[in-house]
């Protein structure tokens, strides 16, 4: 089975493939996915093929849609040829996007499948773009080349469609470093316009990734890995793959010196890499039972997306410090920012992290402006959950094992052996390391409780304070104050009044009246502005203060009852050094 693809019309956004099959099945049906592994809404990627054409024999072939991503073909013969165009233009890590600056896609949104041949090998051309003036492009990607120069276009192979799809494709004016850790070579792969230090990126790359390789035990479980990044002026996302991993980034997040200090931009990046990278283990290779073998052609539903998502977002900043690439503060304030996240939302209190898993495909993939009050992120909650075992294993064992040694036999029992961890797999492990039940700590992932954290990091030295917000600029951590009164609400400004774009139930905020979409224009009959809530702050407790606001076009008014701030901002602090080292050695 092989793939022809090349960038057709760029300045259209368009890619053509060409699928030549020799082995087809009678009335071969194919396919395209719903969705991909590791982003789990459904995409509908078939939407973006067009005029898909079919030939047996060189002689056309009528083709039948079943459904919104199946055709079938009225084919007697196994020589079969398809040829159709994919629309490539969502700038993103999940689908494809192709201009003139630069081409990307994921296999699972531009190769169709060939239904009961998924098994068999597959192989795929990806040709230079049509335009002459875009001859000097390059391309990465972490697929196996069986021609071309390593950075060229040629010909590439994969073991079956599971493989084909989970090498994505980068192609443009690519700037490219390659380093290497535990032996293994990585490039980091630029696309878009920036001033990068690839130097620096390299030097703390290498670190991350070599702690990573050590921590789950050599040999890697690849040959070479991939670090694409699309730079955009404003940009953030990651999306995992067996041996690469498509980035996201603002121009200001990456490095333009050696020896600058770690900005909170080139920080987030660095975790982004970390959090990716982790997945090459956790999540790619262990992975739960219902993704063995991923059905993507619907939902597959799972409740252990804590111990992929959470997990891997607690280490993800913890490994970006271990490795010396940021500080013990910078760490702290990373860490205080995610339980700040939790601790704003209400939705903590109405989901559990099981069901936050379950349903990701609805609840937290397709969010609205209620979804703090409703539901709670099992990113960020399961990070916490992380941080909870590994801080009571450490605690229990007086430093002798970790979470590390939890992700060590969770590699060696599933990762290796491709078996699929079930609901109990975890917990299994741990009791082996403590050596007693542990129903009580696993309690907390079904159960709305907060997890108890306050104690355990009082026991290896770190102070967590519970402290009010100081405005929306006011992600956690550091030593603020925080306000005295508090609003409930988050407001962008614009050229007339404030727009509320969300508000906390139980809030002053949502006791006055006010939703999400409201223009809020007036507080005691004067003109509201950005500094709305700094202004709350000369009030009294007890007072009550006249809003109005509009909503939709519809004057509405209410009375904003004047209570203390809610203490729902997290800062830690290193305030018994001599007990850190249970955590940071």
């Amino acid at each position: 089975m092989h793939y022809h693809i090349h960038a057709i019309d760029p300045k259209a956004h368009l890619f053509e493939v060409t699928l030549t099959l020799t082995s087809a099945n009678p009335f071969q049906v194919f396919y395209l996915p719903a969705w991909l592994p590791g982003s789990y809404m459904i995409r509908d990627f078939a939407k973006n093929i067009i005029n898909i054409d079919a030939k047996e024999n060189q002689l056309p072939l009528s083709v039948t849609q079943l459904d919104k991503q199946t055709w079938q073909l009225n084919n007697q013969g196994s020589d079969i040829s398809l040829c159709y165009q994919i629309y490539a233009w969502d700038l993103s890590v999940r689908t494809a996007h192709l201009d003139t600056n630069h081409g990307f896609f994921n296999g699972s949104s531009v190769f169709l499948a060939a239904k009961g041949l998924e098994p068999q090998p597959h192989s795929v051309t990806i040709a230079k773009p049509a335009l002459t003036e875009l001859a000097h492009w390059t391309l990465a990607t972490s697929m196996t080349r069986t021609t071309g120069d390593q950075f060229g276009f040629g010909d590439f192979s994969a073991q079956n469609y599971d493989d084909l799809i989970d090498h994505p494709v980068e192609m443009g004016e690519l700037t490219i470093e390659t380093f290497f850790a535990a032996g293994v070579p990585h490039d980091i792969v630029l696309s878009g316009k920036h001033r990068a230090n690839m130097t620096r990126l390299a030097k703390d790359l290498s670190a991350i990734c070599e702690y990573e390789i050590n921590l789950f035990g050599t040999p890697a479980p690849f040959k070479r890995y991939v670090f694409m990044t699309t730079v955009l002026d404003n940009g953030f996302g990651g999306l995992e793959h067996k041996a690469s991993t498509a980035l996201m980034c603002s121009r200001n997040d990456l490095p333009q010196s050696l020896d600058a200090p770690v900005d909170k931009g080139y920080r987030t990046y660095l975790s982004l890499c970390s959090h990716e990278y982790f997945h090459s283990w956790n999540v790619k290779r262990i992975k739960p039972a219902e993704f063995t073998p991923f059905d993507l052609s619907q939902e597959s539903y799972t409740e252990q997306l804590w111990a992929y998502e959470g997990i891997t977002s607690y280490y993800d900043d913890l490994i970006t410090f271990k490795s010396h690439c940021i500080d013990q503060a910078g760490y702290l304030t990373l860490l205080s920012q995610i339980m700040t996240r939790v601790y704003r939302g209400q939705g903590r209190f109405k989901q559990t992290l099981k069901q936050s898993s379950f349903n990701a495909w609805t609840k937290f993939y397709k969010q609205d402006e209620n979804a703090a009050n409703a539901i709670v992120s099992y990113y960020t909650k399961g990070a916490l959950f992380g941080l909870f075992l590994d801080l009571t294993i450490r605690t229990e064992t007086q430093g002798r094992n970790s979470l590390d040694d939890v992700m060590r036999q969770l590699w060696q029992q599933y990762g290796l052996t491709e078996i699929g961890t079930d609901p109990l797999s975890h917990q299994r492990i741990v009791e082996t390391i403590l050596d007693r039940p542990c129903d009580d700590l696993f309690a907390y992932l079904n159960n709305t409780h907060d997890i108890p954290l306050k104690e355990l990091l009082a026991q290896v030295g770190v102070a967590m304070t519970l402290r009010a917000s100081e405005g929306s600029a006011d992600l956690g951590g550091g030593d603020a104050k925080g306000f005295n009164i508090g609003f409930g609400a988050k407001t962008k400004a614009e050229s007339f009044g404030l727009k509320v774009l969300s508000v906390n139930q139980y809030s002053p905020a949502h006791q006055a009246g006010l939703s999400a979409g409201d223009l809020l224009i007036a507080a005691d009959n004067l003109l509201v502005t950005s500094q709305f809530e700094q202004q709350l702050q000369s009030l009294t407790i007890g007072e009550q203060l006249k809003l109005h606001w509009f909503r939709r076009d519809e004057l509405m008014q209410g009375q904003l009852p004047i209570c203390a701030a809610a203490l729902d901002t997290v800062s830690l602090t290193i305030d018994q050094p001599n007990k850190t080292a249970l955590w940071f050695s």
